[in-house]
């Protein structure tokens, strides 16, 4: 039988928890950052936008209040930020959790940010503002299809990557193509180290079944319109903001807008939002199985138990009690 200090838990680096929206990740994260004197670093795409506070779940003053938290609230919707710009910002984060000698946890539904994390960011350079202006212009006035028919004639290694209808992904590619002549593909092949070593961390996947997510993310949504997630959208879309720009696209922000300007019924602007959730969460999974192959899968209710164990390297299904990280 093994001795008490060879199943002592090993010190992690970091903890990661991800997972789909309305998982359960934030309560996971908040708990463990309390009992372990944690520092909370946000890696959720919509959450570091400081304009949805309800629409994106983040968290509460009251949350905030109960552990330190970084990376929440702290960018301005015009902004188009990026994973290059989010892993800058994580970076610093992270030396500060050492600093402190406080355990990193980062939480977060973007599977981007953690891959970029853990597995090192392509060197993609950046885009003068002047021609992603110019092309987000462009697209105001041509079709998606016609834009992807364009990446084609330059562009057709990436061309044949992406969908005809994927505006977002085929503008990208052409902003880049225009930047530098050079095909979006080349850069995606050279990767900078990652900050994190996976191996040196925790990390699980939070999945619920199927249809109780479902339930879930119904359900919060029309929570969050009671909170007054409504209110919070007509003051988004009050700024005239670019349609393109991520904080518009947030899930229940374009069907809301819609619907606030008397273009959709309230009831099917929510009914589509529900809707575009959903389907979110779907990609959610698909990114993680195929992008995140180190994270541990588990129930939300087994979360904790998941990361003892991958401390452990046992079944031992005992409490997570980790000591400070350096």
């Amino acid at each position: 039988m093994p001795s008490q200090s060879d199943r002592s838990p090993r010190q992690p680096a970091a903890l990661l928890i991800a997972g789909p929206t309305a998982s359960g990740k934030s309560a996971l994260a908040l708990r463990l950052a309390r009992r372990l004197d944690g520092l909370l670093i946000n890696a959720d795409s919509m959450q570091l936008y400081r304009d949805l506070q309800i629409l994106t779940a983040r968290p509460s003053l009251e949350e905030e209040s109960l552990a330190p938290h970084r990376l929440f609230g702290c960018v301005d919707g015009s902004v188009n930020h990026s994973v290059g710009l989010w892993l800058e910002r994580a970076g610093a984060a992270l030396e500060e959790a050492r600093s402190l000698r406080l355990l990193p946890i980062f939480v977060g539904g973007t599977g981007l940010y953690f891959k970029a994390l853990t597995q090192g960011l392509s060197e993609i350079p950046p885009v003068p503002e002047a021609i992603r202006t110019e092309l987000r212009l462009e697209a105001q006035e041509r079709s998606t299809p016609d834009l992807h028919r364009e990446l084609g004639l330059c562009d057709p290694l990436m061309a044949a990557r992406l969908k005809p209808n994927d505006s977002q992904r085929i503008l990208r590619a052409l902003e880049i193509f225009r930047a530098t002549g050079r095909s979006l593909a080349t850069f995606q092949n050279a990767r900078s180290l990652p900050l994190l070593d996976m191996h040196a961390c925790a990390a699980v996947f939070l999945a619920p079944d199927r249809d109780d997510l479902n339930r879930r993310i119904d359900a919060r949504f029309d929570a969050m319109l009671a909170e007054g997630a409504l209110a919070e959208v007509e003051r988004l879309g009050a700024r005239g903001l670019d349609p393109s720009l991520p904080v518009m696209r947030a899930h229940g922000v374009p069907h809301l807008l819609k619907a606030l300007r008397g273009h959709m019924a309230m009831e099917e602007a929510i009914r589509q939002s529900k809707l575009d959730t959903r389907h979110y969460a779907k990609r959610q999974f698909t990114f993680a199985r195929h992008q995140l192959p180190d994270f541990v899968w588990a129930a939300p209710e087994a979360g904790e138990r998941a990361l003892t164990r991958t401390l452990f390297n046992s079944e031992n299904q005992g409490e997570v009690a980790y000591p400070h990280a350096t």
